[in-house]
């Protein structure tokens, strides 16, 4: 019943030839890489209103030149992304290079900010969207964490059934909410030109401020950077494109920016015109949408498709998540699972693990966006900062045709990713400290793996690996807990592995449960030498251990083997499992960790 449940939500396991059927064109890539970064055009704006507004309304015109220095720095990282495509096409983005240009833990320290930028990413998305149907719906805001946890699942759910699945019934929105805002601009700036929007709703450009300050402008420059996260995603989900892939990752890249160039260059400009002031309950987009359309169709189609691409937005997360965490457990980071293609030849375990964290992040935040963007964006820069250096110290080592050029592209990058990723934590230190512990507690946690992983491969290899000792004999330790049909069994596979001394152990609880047992047993198989362990504490597992032990180090002087049998019936349901003592399983988990004792269970099958 659940695998046909499975075959249902899921589909049909696909087999490995069909990967290439699986990769994404140009169109689809740009739908489902570039949602997160589209969609920030919803809350970067208002990112830098909420700053200004904490001096007065008149110090709004200072959104345009903000916007004008978001828009450099966008125009510096897709330069610099590009380059990273073509010099990195096999994906990995600012964890490959900053690992192979700056070294091993400046590359940790990227691989980790990218997967807690990823989390973020479904979590801000969907509490975003989430925001943006409740702007509509007021009676709804109550019900936000629900929501926002429903719409987790559904997209994981939709990514667990592949990625071409997936791009085909998400592109639809995408396209749709850019469509929405092109309408949106240009029937603002249709009213403005003319004169459907009243001059004295914003103050004119240069007007002067009290109050205003070069730090408050900087927070408020961080702040609209925030609508530039989820640029490298695509560099990062290269393998996803169809062939070429550097090629057609490079024009989704460009195409990419150029779309969030104008939106967001739009939003900025509309808000600052209509005179827009961030409200709790309602975003700038709605305001500007109400306000250009008043609260009929093309007001809840532009929230309707906003909400969509907010909610959609998680799905760059999806998408680039599982292909990071794919290059860190190569690199023995973290687990190797993670490399493990699910029945839809997509990283399910990635998947599910992006799903599971982002709705823990939901819960403890409570699903409030303005919370999670300081740590959202902070995770975002400090990986533009560590591949733009990345590709510097590429550049200055190689030097190709053109290097000047490209290195002084990637140290704008830096310079100004640098600089942001400073102002928030200089402006938003209460909202961003929590970084400063989870970050060094996760390069930690990876830096352990790594050493586990290392540490088996140098005892499993041949090389380095102690010499494996000669075997001359075997003692088989066989428990018995009475005469039956499942003990009758093992001592016959006992007796099949070939010359051996086989040992009989019965521990019984009485004295007079002892003589009884050694009785029957000289009846039953008189051959096979049987030791009887009293346990006045009523314990089995202690007792045989002790006795295992004993025969283990004597056996060692002798180069012989110890091998323990466990007999075990199985009930003909799962479910009877629950009305026995799971003795054989205690005792299993404990001689796994006797160095030298190899374990064996003999499974009897119960027909009724």
């Amino acid at each position: 019943m659940i695998a046909s449940l499975k075959r249902v939500i899921i589909g049909r396991p696909l087999k490995s030839t069909e990967l290439g059927e699986q990769r994404l064109n140009k169109t689809k890539a740009l739908a489902i890489l570039s949602s997160d970064a589209l969609s920030s055009v919803a809350y970067g704006p208002e990112q830098i209103l909420i700053a200004l507004v904490a001096v007065s309304m008149t110090a709004f015109w200072y959104s345009i030149p903000i916007g004008i220095g978001v828009l450099v720095l966008l125009t510096a990282l897709i330069l610099s992304y590009r380059q990273i495509i073509f010099a990195y096409p096999h994906g990995g983005g600012a964890y490959v290079v900053s690992k192979q240009n700056l070294g091993k833990y400046p590359g940790l320290v990227a691989g980790v900010s990218l997967l807690v930028d990823y989390i973020l990413t479904v979590a801000v998305s969907v509490s975003a969207g989430t925001d943006a149907i409740t702007s509509a719906f007021p009676s709804l805001h109550e019900h936000t964490v629900l929501i926002a946890i429903i719409f987790v699942l559904l997209i994981t759910l939709l990514n667990l059934r592949g990625v071409t699945e997936s791009a085909s019934i998400l592109a639809y929105p995408v396209y749709l909410f850019v469509l929405a805002l092109f309408i949106l601009i240009g029937a603002g700036l249709y009213n403005i030109a003319t004169g459907g929007v009243a001059p004295e709703l914003h103050a004119p450009m240069g007007t002067h401020v009290a109050g205003i300050s070069l730090f408050l402008l900087l927070k408020a420059f961080a702040s609209g950077s925030s609508a530039l996260t989820g640029v490298e995603a695509i560099s990062n989900a290269i393998p996803n494109f169809k062939s070429p892939e550097p090629n057609n990752a490079a024009k989704t890249l460009s195409a990419m920016g150029v779309l969030l160039a104008v939106l967001f260059a739009g939003i900025v400009f509309l808000a600052y015109y209509y005179g827009i002031s961030p409200k709790a309950e309602v975003t700038v987009v709605s305001q500007i949408a109400e306000d250009t359309f008043g609260r009929h169709f093309m007001y809840f189609f532009i929230q309707g498709t906003t909400a969509l691409i907010l909610v959609l937005a998680a799905n760059t997360g999806y998408s680039a998540f599982p292909l990071l965490a794919v290059n860190l457990a190569k690199d023995k980071f973290i687990p190797r699972m993670f490399t493990a293609r699910g029945d839809r030849l997509g990283y399910s375990n990635g998947i599910i693990s992006l799903a599971v964290l982002s709705i823990l992040l939901i819960i403890l935040f409570k699903g409030q966006t303005d919370q999670l963007i300081p740590l959202y964006a902070v995770g975002v820069f400090i990986p533009f900062t560590l591949s733009q250096t990345g590709m510097m110290v590429k550049w200055i080592r190689e030097k190709p045709k053109g290097w000047v050029t490209k290195l002084t592209i990637n140290g704008v990058g830096a310079l100004i990713s640098f600089t942001v990723s400073i102002i928030f934590f200089l402006t938003k230190f209460s909202h961003v400290w929590p970084i400063l512990i989870f970050l060094p507690v996760l390069i930690f946690v990876l830096h352990r793996i790594n050493k586990h992983y290392e540490a088996i491969g140098e005892q499993l290899s041949r090389a380095t690996s102690e010499p494996v000792l000669p075997i001359e004999g075997n003692v088989i330790i066989l428990p018995v807990s009475g005469i039956t049909h499942v003990v009758e069994q093992s001592l016959k596979y006992a007796k099949s592995l070939g010359p051996a001394q086989i040992i009989a152990v019965y521990i019984p609880f009485e004295r007079d449960e002892e003589a009884i047992f050694e009785r029957k047993w000289e009846d039953f198989m008189p051959d096979v030498r049987l030791v009887t362990l009293h346990s006045p504490y009523r314990s089995i597992v202690q007792p045989l251990l002790k006795f295992v032990d004993t025969v283990e180090r004597k056996a060692k002087e002798s180069n012989h083997q110890v091998t323990v049998i466990i007999p075990q019936f199985i009930p003909k349901k799962g479910w009877h499992n629950i009305l026995h003592n799971q003795t054989s399983f205690y005792l299993r988990t404990r001689l796994l960790y006797h160095s030298s004792v190899v374990l064996t269970t003999v499974p009897y099958h119960l027909k009724k």
